[in-house]
Order: C-alpha cells, then structure tokens, then sequence
C-alpha cells in the first residue's frame, strides 16, 4: 500500500497568522451565485459539527466536494489524495484573514476558537479551556514572506 500522509495534529491550537489584520472571527462571505470559497466551505464544515472530523476529513470532503467527486468513488480518492503531500489547516485563510484558530483535540478532530475570545486567549497561552491539559501552539501561515 502507498504511503498516505496527514493533516492531522493532535493536542495543538492553531493560532491566527501574526500578519494577519484579524481582530475578530468572521464567517467568510458567500456570494450569491458563486461557489462557496475553500475557507467558506471549511468554515461550514467544522463549525456545523465542533470536533466531530478531523483535518483530514475536513481538507478532503472540501476538496471532493469542490471536485464533485461521487460519494461512491470517495474512497479511492481519498487514498490517491493523501498519497501525496497535502497543505493542513496552518495555510487556510480561516487562520489568515478571517481570524480564527484552530484546536485538534487528542484523537485529532477540530474546532474553530475566534480570535478575541477567552477560549481563544487560553488555547494561545498553551492551555486548553476544555480541560486545562497543555496543547501544542503553532500559528497559521503567514499571507506574506
């Protein structure tokens, strides 16, 4: 079988990208008439079910969707998917411009946290509110080198 990465992290909090001009979480626009974005549809996605998926399920059910891959052909696409290296949810614009963080709990399933919270604020000093177990800290990606 063919190597298969992940998006996937465990016990960590993304934080909002340290050039990003986010002051609060907001829910990226969906214009009428347009294809919803990768962040609106990923937005959508985790914030309709907080840590119900993990990354991986959330970055490939966006992608399929976007693709319009058949629900039957999914899981072939999914192991020819992660058989190469896939961007995680460090570089989406939710952590970018639309200012919100990310937890993964300890089996790896996410939630979104809006910048400017108190839940928000704990996650970034290394705690997490949930359960006041340490979590790993990692910011988003910056928009600009």
């Amino acid at each position: 079988m063919p190597v298969q990465h992940t998006t996937c992290y465990f016990d960590t909090f993304i934080t909002v990208a340290p050039d990003s001009s986010a002051t609060a979480g907001v829910e990226p626009v969906v214009r009428p008439g347009a294809e919803p974005s990768i962040a609106a549809r990923t937005y959508a996605l985790i914030a309709a079910a907080p840590y119900r998926h993990t990354s991986d399920e959330v970055i490939f059910t966006v992608w399929a969707d976007r693709h319009r891959i058949a629900e039957i052909d999914r899981e072939a696409a999914r192991v020819e998917f992660f058989g190469k290296p896939q961007a995680c949810l460090r570089a989406s614009d939710l952590g970018k411009r639309h200012g919100w963080g990310v937890h993964s709990d300890t089996a790896g399933r996410v939630a979104l946290y809006a910048i400017g919270t108190p839940e928000y604020d704990l996650f970034a000093s290394g705690v997490s509110p949930l359960d006041g177990h340490p979590v790993t800290v990692l910011a988003a990606l910056r928009s600009r080198r």
